[in-house]
């Protein structure tokens, strides 16, 4: 069954710049995984310190791996994760 994540960052004032440089890797490096289905990153036109992350997955496999991806672990943990607020993780299902 597919997995479809939306991740929201709130990023500090100070850091969203770097977090804006980091987001291009992430994303073309996501979007090479096996498994992966589709991967959209947003900035909120309200308040350009909030990302949204639409992700996609064709297994919870697929997903897993995701997160325990160099790339993952190097750009958003090692990286991203430091210059956040908060950041929420929900998984979804389509209803309509």
């Amino acid at each position: 069954m597919q997995k479809e994540i939306i991740a929201i960052w709130k990023v500090k004032v100070s850091e969203t710049q770097r977090v804006l440089e980091l987001l291009p890797e992430l994303a073309a490096q996501t979007r090479k995984e096996e498994g992966n289905l589709f991967y959209s990153v947003y900035q909120s036109e309200t308040d350009p310190n909030e990302f949204i992350l639409h992700e996609c997955y064709a297994d919870q496999y697929a997903a897993d791996a995701h997160r325990q991806s160099d790339h993952y672990q190097q750009i958003v943990v090692g990286e991203i994760v430091p210059r956040l607020e908060s950041r929420t993780v929900t998984i979804v299902r389509k209803l309509h």
